[in-house]
């Protein structure tokens, strides 16, 4: 344990932060999983649950839990199956 008081301050705000990345994470991890689940199952508001999911990315790098070039990469991989799903429903839909 923390002998000083500045030292148990910063025990006290690592504690805190590392709650609050927690949270942040699982949210996040979620909305990914989620918003992949939309585009596989063609549902409704695809669109605006994928909007949901980038902003979350976002706000995360803002608050420095993930990296700039990991969000980047993620909303990158979102969007190209987003595209794909689109792509593919449109083929069905000209051939029929």
């Amino acid at each position: 344990m923390p002998q000083k008081n500045a030292a148990k301050k910063a025990l006290r705000q690592s504690l805190k932060h590392a709650t609050r990345n927690q949270k942040i994470q699982t949210e996040l991890k979620m909305t990914l999983k989620k918003s992949r689940q939309f585009i596989d199952a063609k549902k409704d508001g695809v669109k605006t649950k994928v909007a949901d999911t980038i902003k979350l990315l976002d706000k995360a790098v803002k608050k420095g839990i993930i990296k700039k070039n990991t969000a980047a990469r993620k909303k990158s991989r979102l969007m190209q199956r987003l595209h794909a799903a689109a792509k593919a429903s449109d083929a069905k839909t000209s051939q029929a």
